[in-house]
Order: C-alpha cells, then structure tokens, then sequence
C-alpha cells in the first residue's frame, strides 16, 4: 500500500509522542479507566481521528457499552475494547465486543490494552465468530520504518476510507494456511495434480477422491483440515471457484 506522506509523518510523530507515554503508564501500572483516556488520546494524535466528530465513548448497544467506537456518519465502523495496560490480552476479552459489533452489523473490533493493538474481523456466521486479522506493538514499532507504519495505516481514517482493512484482511486470507490448505483440496489443484501424477508414474490409479483424501489426511495438518477457519476457508474457495466456471461458461455460451 502506498503510504501518504502527511499519514506517514503524523504516525511517526505519535508514535514518538505515545512510546514514552505507555512506558510510563507500564511503570505506574494504571488501570483501565485511565488506559481508556490514553487509547482514546492514541486515536485522535496518533491515527488521526477527530475527537468530537470521529469518536464516542460508552458506546450503547442493547443497554450496554464499549468502551469507544469510531463513527462514521453517526454509525459505529470500528468498535474499541480496552483493558488495563498491564493485562494479557485474549480472545476471549474480544467475545462479547464482537456480539455487539455483530448486534449493528459491525464488521470490526479492536482489542487493546495501550500497548498492544489487536484487529479482529466479525464473521457473521452461526454461531457469530471472529478471526485475528493482525496485533501490533506500539513499543516495537519503528519511527523511520514505512513498513512499521504501514501497519497502523489500514486504522488511520484515511485508511478506514480506502476499505484497507477489507483490502488487509483478503491479501492476509489469501495466504494463510487454512486458504491454502482449502485451494490444495479443490477440484481443479486436485486435478492438475493427479494428470501430473499420471504423467509420472502412468501405472499408478487413482481416483480425484482417493488423492483428496490423501492429501487431507497425509500432506496436510490436521487442523488445516478440520478447524473451523479450514472448513470455512474451504467453502469460501470452493463459492468462488464455482462463480468462475459459470463466468466462464456463459462467456463461451455467449460467443458461441
């Protein structure tokens, strides 16, 4: 992603404004009402976001609240759970931030707690769910690195504006292990592999549901397989492969 040169000076200049900041906060082990304060701080100096039009606090959601969301034209985008600064963060202190998000059709939650920074994408399954997309330490980052800020772009309002947390979220899809197991399972690579095979060693029979089997259960990790991400990975690739062959068929029917 191409990073604007006024995102890119504004994170720096956070960035070196806030390290301090949380450090200290590290050192006094603040709680959480005062973690808020800084997070809310973080998002309108460091991200860029406008305090009194780009941000709410208490969120209210069915009669309960978050912590802080980010609006866009008076509707929630992003919502922001906080925990103390010295707390380990967990999924699970995510889970009922995403009933919420999924509550008003949100499709992204933040978990933080100062220092680390945690993105989650909403799935709108059933039962509701939700997949880490990324987690970035403000302390490690590096100021003079584009690559260090190019992780806090897709969270700037500029970013937000672009979709780059949807543009994020499928390069980072498209090449996990769960996507990959999915397309190495898929009719086509099955096929390809067992014409290739046939090739080589033209003596051996096999059927495409014999070598699908063997590839699940012998090349690739259990889990790639039976995880819920990997059956869901599968569905997704199996969905747009078949999109592609009706394009492609009534593409051929159409010049026909």
């Amino acid at each position: 992603m191409a990073l604007p040169k006024k995102v890119q000076q504004r994170l720096s200049t956070g960035i070196k404004k806030f390290q301090p900041v949380l450090k200290s906060a590290i050192d006094r082990d603040v709680n959480e009402s005062d973690t808020v304060l800084i997070v809310r701080d973080m998002l309108s100096d460091l991200l860029g976001f406008d305090p009194f039009q780009d941000l709410t606090a208490e969120y209210a959601i069915r009669g309960r609240y978050v912590d802080l969301a980010i609006v866009k034209s008076d509707r929630p985008v992003v919502l922001v759970e906080v925990k103390a600064i010295g707390t380990e963060l967990h999924d699970r202190h995510v889970r009922q931030a995403v009933d919420y998000a999924a509550n008003e059709g949100v499709e992204w939650v933040i978990l933080t707690n100062g220092q680390f920074w945690r993105i989650y994408k909403v799935i709108f399954s059933q039962p509701i769910n939700s997949e880490l997309v990324d987690e970035i330490d403000i302390l490690a980052l590096n100021t003079r690195s584009v690559k260090d800020l190019e992780q806090l772009y897709p969270i700037t309002p500029e970013g937000i504006k672009k979709d780059e947390l949807s543009s994020f979220y499928r390069r980072k899809r498209a090449i996990n292990r769960f996507f990959l197991g999915a397309i190495l399972r898929s009719t086509p690579i099955v096929s390809a592999v067992r014409r290739e095979l046939r090739k080589l060693e033209p003596e051996v029979k096999i059927t495409e549901g014999e070598l699908r089997l063997l590839i699940e259960k012998e090349v690739l990790k259990r889990e790639v397989v039976e995880d819920d991400q990997g059956k869901e990975a599968f569905r997704i690739v199996k969905r747009k492969q078949n999109r592609r062959a009706k394009a492609r068929a009534q593409h051929s029917e159409n010049n026909s």
